[in-house]
C-alpha cells in the first residue's frame, strides 16, 4: 500500500497539469473571443455615427463630393469587413485617413465647425474612438496571454495537442498618436 502512493501521484500529477494546463488555454481562448466582441460592438456603434455625421457635413460642404464619398465607401469597406484581426485593421485604417480628410474639411467650414448637431456628432465619435481603443487594449491583452501560453514550454505542448493556435492582435494606426503637434501662439 505505501508503494501504491507514489505511483498514484506520478499518474494523477501530471493529469491534473494537463487538465489545468488545457482548462486555463480555454479560458484565454474565450477571454479572446469576449475581447474581439467589445471591438466589433464599438466598431458598429462608430459605423452608425458616420453616415449622421456625413449628412451634416454635406448640407455645409456641397461641393466636397469626393472626400464625403471616400468615407461613405471606406464606412461600407469598415463594416463589411469580417476577416482576421489584421484585415479588419487595415479597413479601420482606411476609414480613420477618410475622417480625417472629412474633418479637415469641416476646419474650412465656420459655420460648420459652430453647428450644434456636427459638434455632438464629433463628440460622439470621439467617446467612441476612446471605448475602441480600450476594447482594443483589452483584446490585445488577451491575445498577448494566449499566444504566450501557447509557445512556452510545457503548456505548448497541450496547445499543439489540443488544437490552440496563436491568435492575432488588432493593430490600428493611431493617427493622432503620429501626427506632428499643432503649436499655436496666435
Amino acid at each position: 500500500m505505501p508503494c501504491l502512493i507514489p505511483v498514484l501521484l506520478l499518474v494523477l500529477v501530471p493529469i491534473l497539469w494537463l487538465i489545468g494546463t488545457y482548462n486555463g488555454l480555454v479560458r484565454l481562448r474565450n477571454h479572446c473571443r469576449e475581447a474581439w466582441s467589445g471591438i466589433d460592438t464599438e466598431l458598429k456603434r462608430r459605423y452608425d455615427l458616420i453616415p449622421n455625421l456625413v449628412e451634416t457635413v454635406k448640407g455645409y460642404a456641397r461641393h466636397e463630393r469626393e472626400v464625403l464619398e471616400t468615407v461613405v465607401r471606406a464606412r461600407q469597406q469598415a463594416a463589411a469587413s469580417n476577416g482576421s484581426p489584421a484585415a479588419q485593421a487595415r479597413d479601420e485604417n482606411e476609414l480613420v485617413h477618410s475622417l480625417n480628410r472629412l474633418f479637415a474639411v469641416a476646419e474650412a467650414y465656420p459655420d460648420l465647425k459652430a453647428n450644434t448637431n456636427f459638434l455632438q456628432l464629433q463628440t460622439e465619435l470621439v467617446n467612441t474612438e476612446d471605448r475602441i481603443q480600450a476594447a482594443r487594449r483589452f483584446y490585445n491583452a488577451n491575445v498577448r496571454d494566449l499566444n504566450t501560453r501557447t509557445e512556452t514550454f510545457p503548456s505548448n505542448l497541450v496547445a499543439s495537442m489540443f488544437g490552440f493556435q496563436r491568435m492575432e492582435f488588432f493593430e490600428v494606426e493611431e493617427a493622432a498618436v503620429r501626427a506632428p503637434v499643432k503649436v499655436s501662439l496666435a
